[in-house]
């Protein structure tokens, strides 16, 4: 990927200085797979000419991350880098861009670690969330905050296992404004979000996406839930050789826990429930992989301007990405589910790759006799 080595290569400039890194004679091990490298690239030429026929979608971007130690093991900045239409030498993953829903994770990660369950029980009812309104006053204005669902309906009562896999949006602003946003950016920053470092800028609409962050820090903080909570930061270089082939740098992983094994599993649990998911998404939709364990969310941005997906199993994470460069929306009423037959006709085609691991089982609390 040529977008790719120049990330490597600015790395390494960074690090050792120009001179050395033209004159020197090293040799630069990467973590990219090669195999599912190509077959990234040409999932993204095929796909980028489909959405921007079907959804004025010209770009995508994909990253995939091995949750157990790091590696990056596949990045493509742009459909094509040497497409100057749509800006191809420009790499979408290092971007900040809104995440929409794939935030909500974070929220109810922040939830279970207060002691909520899943079948906490939020309300999917119109609701006036700004004090300095009044109650049934169900706008959204400067100083009013009334969200809507994507799909304009109400619900009713909802447990969150529910209100997650079905990406409800008005429980999920409850859930913020009881997790708390400071505590949520403090979990997602944890998990790897490099961004959103001015608390002072983000309100309950953060759960919504309202904060921009990168794909390369998301599929990375997805990956925290995917290592059962341990976090692993990411990284695309294994060892740098000199030439006496001398090795005068190497990676080593730092695994940190920041999140519980209780907390991650039970996010995973749920964003692989299809079963709970069926009621927004249907029991076939782009997110069913049926021949193992996947673990999926959508998200979609403000006027339609990004869409989302990140996916994984315990040894893969893979995060894609559609929209415009120029920040240009889409076709209105596009989704998460934009991206996710590119997302899963990657995946079909490169987990056979990877050896079948399942997600540790949820612990199930001990209520007595």
């Amino acid at each position: 990927s040529p977008q790719r080595v120049v990330e490597e290569m600015e790395e390494l400039v960074n690090k050792y200085g120009e001179d050395a890194v033209l004159n020197n004679g090293f040799k630069v091990v990467t973590t990219l797979d090669y195999q599912i490298q190509q077959e990234a690239e040409a999932m993204a030429k095929k796909y980028g000419t489909i959405n921007q026929e079907r959804f004025n979608g010209k770009n995508n971007a994909m990253v995939a991350i091995d949750p157990k130690n790091g590696d990056i093991l596949m990045m493509v900045g742009s459909r094509d880098y040497f497409d100057q239409e749509i800006d191809g030498n420009f790499n979408v993953t290092t971007a900040y861009r809104q995440p929409g829903s794939t935030f909500k994770p974070f929220i109810y990660a922040t939830m279970f670690d207060k002691g909520y369950t899943d079948q906490t029980i939020l309300y999917d009812t119109r609701i006036q969330f700004s004090p300095n309104c009044a109650p049934d006053n169900f706008i959204t204005d400067d100083i009013c905050y009334a969200p809507v669902n994507y799909d304009d309906r109400l619900r009713g009562p909802m447990t969150i296992r529910n209100a997650l896999a079905q990406s409800v949006n008005i429980p999920a602003v409850q859930g913020i404004y009881l997790a708390g946003v400071g505590e949520s950016i403090t979990t997602a920053k944890s998990m790897g979000i490099g961004s959103l470092n001015d608390i002072s800028r983000y309100g309950l609409s953060l759960v919504l996406g309202g904060g921009e962050v990168s794909l390369l820090d998301m599929t990375s903080a997805y990956s925290v839930f995917a290592n059962d909570g341990i976090r692993n930061s990411y990284h695309p270089i294994l060892w740098v050789e000199d030439a006496s082939s001398n090795v005068i740098d190497k990676h080593f992983p730092f695994p940190e826990r920041v999140l519980s094994e209780k907390t991650s599993r039970l996010i995973t649990d749920i964003l692989s429930d299809n079963v709970a998911r069926t009621p927004g998404f249907g029991a076939n939709s782009a997110l069913y992989i049926p021949t193992r364990p996947v673990a999926v969310k959508t998200g979609t941005s403000n006027d339609y301007r990004d869409a989302w997906i990140i996916g994984y199993t315990p040894n893969l994470v893979v995060g894609a990405w559609v929209g415009n460069n120029d920040n240009s929306p889409m076709e209105k009423k596009v989704s998460g589910l934009v991206v996710a037959p590119l997302w899963r006709e990657y995946m079909e085609n490169i987990l056979p790759m990877f050896p079948v691991e399942t997600f540790m089982p949820r612990e199930v609390e001990d209520l007595g006799s």
